[in-house]
Order: structure tokens, then C-alpha cells, then sequence
């Protein structure tokens, strides 16, 4: 077994009762401890056009321990709601909470009166009251609702949604289940979200320690006193981790063995959703791959795979074929690797399968920095210092314009390489897809995968490095709550996700997604617009081009039919799950009138995600980061469509 993984606070308690391996083994994380005979139970389900749904707190029983959450109709996750395409439906949702509630309905499209975000498209729904949601299915796929009312969605309330086609599915399928990835803490979400305000990295127990160092892993020395002179901490990938969470399949801890039952052979349909709160998965099944056949409730080109990477609010449907008469374990492995979601796949209940140990941890690289230059040859002894200042002690208001020198620096030693010296790199504007308000090059195809130590990198000083140049992001506002501004965001659609880039077998990523039916709007976008993912990670700050939710009053316009190119670039050392309401849009991918269309979107660490989008909905919808206390500190604005014809 390995230890390695253990939170300290547990282990110490465990040592302090170990009376023998029973007392110690009571300490070991949960997907490592003896698990349950196996629950085999299906979600409880309602359907049909009218349906009621009750709101309450609720005790949970998660691994043997009880919890306090909040439950729809007396159950975490909430009822699976199964639908199907061109009915209507009237959900009557009853809140016998002490305080506000709210249900949205992620990724229907719904009218925006429905669409379920207090202050934003109705006032809520006041305690011991109740609000009657009523509109026409427009569509078919795997969905969820979730409440966006405070920290409602991180106590348990949120649930499944299932709308079946109106004509032929086109995937085929001999039996299915529902899978809720979450995750879960006994300790209040205002206690959590308190704790970060004070301290980012308060439940971050994987730092860099002396003891790596001397053995030779992570970061070399002068990387770490790189990185320290930067205040950018290379293991902070989750905010909050497997030191405050339990991780949840279908609302069971790994412990509890939540069991999805198959007869060997059969096609099994898998309906992946995660409903967490602040938890990016990675997904797999040691010894069966996975077809993938729908992406945010969107049908398309099936694509084998072995594991995928799953962002807060995203879903995937998977086939699989198990054809041994054997069980399979469902992992659902932590972003930063503090823990995992555990289920098994068996023909039978009761039956395991070995649980695969956690996986190193990632390391934050110079890419996740957006500062890609793997693929660049001939940096070895490179001096980056000069001229360019550190994030440590940053007049906010002052210019800064250090990072122009870097830039021509790069393009000089690119230059060298390529026959190309004699260019001026230092001043080139945006390439195509861009909007044109950033400078310096697009660096995406000079190589992918730089790792901590990356030997193309030897000898170059990052210490002082000038990561808060706004001459690349003029629409943001300076602050303190904007720590870093990415010298060289590229396009990361093609990257599996952090971790994931050498696992030695096929990861999805979002290149792969094609859609299976051409788009509904093809039409090319007539203006582009750029939004900046925008933070201070050491004070746990986070925004949109440097303003947060609050201070903010206008909302982002649009007009009606119009056809927008969206850059989202990320200027933070973190991944963010980007969801729009009331749209799906096509991410610009390379594959034409078939992109993919979405409604959530990862985008990675220093990277930028394209997308393509009709505003074909009039009305006010919210527009946020899907980490819930990222949201809740200000990662949020609200799009505004106008009627076509109205005064500007």
C-alpha cells in the first residue's frame, strides 16, 4: 500500500490511536480502505410532465460517517429527472430551507425567467415558498441542476438530468448508468471558502519539501528559488482538496463501493457528470477503454479513448464493453491527486476489482505559466533577467513593459534556429482567430509538454521574470487582484490536461470532439471579442479582465442572431471550467461546420480556448467560472442579448 498520499493531520491522528493495523487502517484514505459489499441501487428517478421537487436540509451517510447537506426530495445527488425531447414540463420547487434557493437547469435551454440565477433572471425562491418552472424540451442528451444560490450546490444540492431523443438514438446501448462525480466535506463551505481568503494553499498538503529535494523529485533548487522569487507555488493545481473532501460516486465515498452492474458483453452506456464543486477528474477504468459519444449533452464522432479529463459542470457519455465476467474499477482521480472517487463495474454486486494507487502529482510548468517554449532549441544558459521584473513587490499602476524585451529576446533565439534572423518579432500583432489587441507571438506550434526541469529551459534565470505585462491585456484593469498576465497564452485544446501528459496510454482532449451533425450555424462570426481569466492565486482573488462580479455594472453585450468570436485566454497559474447560460457554442478546433458545440469549457493553466457562438437567446444570462468559490469571489459577469432593432 502506498502511504505516500496520506494527509497529515490523518496520519498523525492514526499513529496517535494505533493500537494495531485496525486502529491505524481507520486513518488510511478512504479509496484505500475495505470497502462495503457493494450498492447496486439505481438513482431514484422522476419523470412525467409535472414533477415536485423539495428542497430540505439532510443527513448523509458518506463511508460510515454522517454529514449534514442539503437534499432534493430527501436524497444526495438530487433525483435523476428523466425527460424526453419535445415535451413540456412543470417542475414545482418547494424550499423548506431557513434561507433563499434556486435550481438552473445546466446546459437547457431554457427562457431566461426559467433559467433559474437569483438576481440575475428571477429573485429566487424565499423559504418555505415555492416557484413553478415551466418550459418546452428542446433537446435531448445528459444534463444536470444544481442551486446557485450561495454554497446550496457544494452542501449536495444537485442532480442529474437524463432527456432521451424524440425519433432514434443515434448511440446504441444495452444498458446505462448515471455517474455523479462530486465531492464533499464535513467542514462548512463558508469555513473553507474563509480559510482560503486567509491563507490560498491552506489545504494544499502535497508543497515541495526538503526531503523531495534531497531525493531528487519535483522541482530542481534553483527552479524552486525561480518559482519562490515569482510567489507562484508550482503545486497549486485544486484550491481545495483531498484534505477537506471525500470524493463521490452517486453520493457514496469510495468506501461504500457504489456498484454499476453489467451481464459480459453488453454494451453499457455511462453517463459521466460532474457535479462537484471545485474538482477537475480524471476518469478512467484500468483494462476497458471508452468510446465517447456525446459531450455536454451534444452527439458526437465516437472516439476511443482510455481516460479523459472531466471539468466541473462538464458531462461525457461513454460506451463501454466489458466482455470478462469480472469486475472493473470506475476511477475518478483527483486533478492534484490528493484522492479519488471509487465505484466498481461488475456483473454482480458485491464483487471488486484492485484499486490502482493515486499517481504522482503534476508540477506546474513554464507552459502552465503561458510561457511555452519547449520546443525552442538553443536557450541552454539563456539570462531572461534582464529588464524583466518580478510579481514581488508590483506597483499595480505602474507600466510595465519588460516583457517586450523577453519577447524579442525569444524571437531572436527562434530567429537562430530557423533562418529567420533579420525579423522583428518584438511588435507582431495577433494571428488569425485572434482579436488583435494582443501582442507577441503565438508560440502552439513550437512543441507541447514542458515539464518542470525541461532541459530546453537549463540555465535560463526565470527568478525575475516580468509576468504582469499589460501592454498584452490593455482591457484589464490593473490591481491587486491581478497577480500575473500571460506573456504567451496559446491554444491548449490539444493538451490532455495537467498530469495527463504522460500516462502512456490515449487521453481525450478536446481536438478529438467532433460534432456528429453539422453545426445549425455556420455563419462566420463578425467581430471577435477577448475576456481575460483574470486572478491573484496568493490571495484567492478572482476575476474577469481584473474586475470581480461586484464591481462590476454593466453586462457584456450582445445583439440578437449575431454571430461572436469568443478568445477566452486564462492569465492564472489554474485550469477554469467556463460556462455561458442559455447558449451552447462551437470551440474552434479545426474541424469546421462540425465543431463541438459545448457549454462548458476548460480552459488550462496560461492557455487560451476559441469559441464561436450564435446570441440567439434574448435576455440577461450568467456567464462564470464553474469552481464554485472562484465564482463566489468573482469569476462571474452577465451577458446581455438585446432584440435585434433595438437602439444601441
Amino acid at each position: 500500500m502506498d502511504f505516500t498520499n496520506l494527509d497529515r493531520r490523518g496520519l498523525l491522528r492514526g499513529i496517535g490511536f494505533a493500537g494495531g493495523t485496525a486502529a491505524f487502517a481507520a486513518w488510511m484514505p478512504a479509496w484505500a480502505q475495505p470497502v462495503s459489499q457493494g450498492l447496486a441501487a439505481p438513482l431514484p428517478t422522476v419523470s412525467g410532465t409535472d414533477i415536485t421537487l423539495r428542497i430540505a436540509h439532510h443527513t448523509v451517510v458518506i463511508d460510515g460517517r454522517r454529514s449534514a447537506a442539503i437534499g432534493v426530495n430527501g436524497t444526495v445527488p438530487a433525483p435523476l429527472i428523466r425527460l424526453r425531447e419535445g415535451q413540456m414540463v412543470r417542475l414545482n420547487v418547494i424550499n423548506d430551507l431557513d434561507k433563499d434557493s434556486s435550481i438552473h437547469w445546466h446546459g437547457l435551454l431554457v427562457p431566461p425567467q426559467m433559467d433559474g440565477v437569483p438576481g440575475v433572471s428571477f429573485p429566487g425562491i424565499k423559504p418555505r415558498s415555492s416557484y413553478l418552472y415551466e418550459f418546452p424540451i428542446r433537446q435531448n442528451g445528459t444534463y444536470w441542476y444544481h442551486s446557485h444560490s450561495g454554497f446550496q450546490e457544494q452542501l449536495g444540492h444537485y442532480g442529474p438530468i437524463v432527456i432521451d431523443p424524440a425519433g432514434t438514438d443515434p448511440v446504441q446501448f444495452d444498458r446505462e448508468h448515471v455517474i455523479v462525480l462530486s465531492d464533499h466535506s464535513p467542514i462548512s463551505p463558508e469555513a473553507i471558502f474563509r480559510r482560503m481568503k486567509v491563507d490560498a494553499g491552506h489545504f494544499n498538503y502535497q508543497r515541495q519539501t526538503l526531503a523531495g529535494l534531497l531525493a531528487g523529485r519535483d522541482q530542481r533548487l534553483k527552479d524552486r528559488l525561480d518559482w519562490g522569487a515569482m510567489r507562484m507555488d508550482p503545486t497549486d493545481i485544486s484550491d481545495t482538496t483531498g484534505a477537506a473532501y471525500t470524493y463521490l460516486v452517486n453520493g457514496h465515498g469510495p468506501k461504500d463501493n457504489w456498484t454499476a452492474l453489467f451481464s459480459p458483453g453488453q454494451r453499457v452506456r455511462l453517463r459521466f457528470v460532474n457535479a462537484s464543486a471545485m474538482t477537475t477528474f480524471n476518469v478512467r477504468i484500468p483494462g476497458l477503454r471508452f468510446t465517447i459519444v456525446q459531450a455536454d449533452g451534444q452527439n458526437v464522432m465516437p472516439v476511443e479513448i482510455d481516460e479523459f479529463q472531466i471539468g466541473v459542470a462538464e458531462t461525457y457519455d461513454a460506451i463501454v464493453t466489458p466482455t470478462e465476467d469480472k469486475a472493473f474499477t470506475l476511477v475518478g482521480e483527483a486533478i492534484d491527486r490528493s484522492g479519488m472517487a471509487r465505484a466498481t463495474l461488475a456483473p454482480r454486486a458485491g464483487m471488486t476489482a484492485p484499486v490502482p494507487p493515486l499517481r504522482p502529482r503534476p508540477i506546474a510548468t513554464m507552459k502552465d505559466m503561458g510561457m511555452d517554449m519547449s520546443g525552442m532549441q538553443g536557450m541552454e544558459g539563456m539570462d531572461m533577467s534582464a529588464g524583466m521584473g518580478s510579481t514581488r513587490g508590483v506597483d499595480p499602476t505602474a507600466e510595465q513593459n519588460a516583457s517586450g524585451k523577453l519577447a524579442t529576446g525569444v524571437a531572436a533565439a527562434v530567429a537562430s534556429q530557423t533562418g529567420m534572423a533579420g525579423m522583428d518579432h518584438s511588435n507582431m500583432q495577433g494571428m488569425p482567430g485572434d482579436s488583435g489587441t494582443k501582442q507577441g507571438m503565438d508560440h502552439s506550434a513550437m512543441g507541447h509538454g514542458a515539464m518542470a526541469g525541461d532541459q530546453s529551459m537549463t540555465g535560463m534565470d526565470m527568478g525575475s521574470m516580468n509576468m504582469r505585462d499589460f501592454s498584452k491585456a490593455p482591457q484589464v484593469k490593473r490591481g491587486p487582484g491581478v497577480q500575473t498576465i500571460s506573456p504567451m497564452p496559446m491554444d491548449r485544446t490539444g493538451d490532455p490536461g495537467q498530469g495527463l501528459e504522460d500516462v502512456g496510454h490515449k487521453v481525450l482532449v478536446y481536438k478529438d470532439l467532433m460534432a456528429l451533425d453539422r453545426n445549425p450555424d455556420v455563419r462566420a462570426p463578425s467581430r471577435s471579442i477577448d475576456i481575460h481569466l483574470t486572478g491573484n492565486m496568493e490571495r484567492f482573488m478572482w476575476s474577469f479582465d481584473g474586475e470581480k462580479m461586484s464591481d462590476v455594472h454593466e453586462p457584456i453585450p450582445f445583439i440578437e442572431g449575431e454571430r461572436v468570436r469568443v478568445n477566452l485566454i486564462n492569465d492564472t497559474m489554474m485550469g477554469h471550467p467556463i460556462h455561458i447560460h442559455g447558449h451552447f457554442f462551437e470551440l474552434v478546433t479545426g474541424h469546421g461546420d462540425h465543431a463541438p458545440r459545448k457549454h462548458t469549457v476548460i480552459v488550462q493553466p496560461g492557455g487560451k480556448v476559441t469559441w464561436d457562438f450564435t446570441a440567439d437567446a434574448v435576455g440577461d444570462w450568467a456567464f462564470h467560472c464553474h469552481l464554485l468559490y472562484h465564482m463566489e469571489a468573482g469569476m462571474m459577469r452577465i451577458v446581455s442579448v438585446r432584440p435585434k432593432g433595438e437602439a444601441q
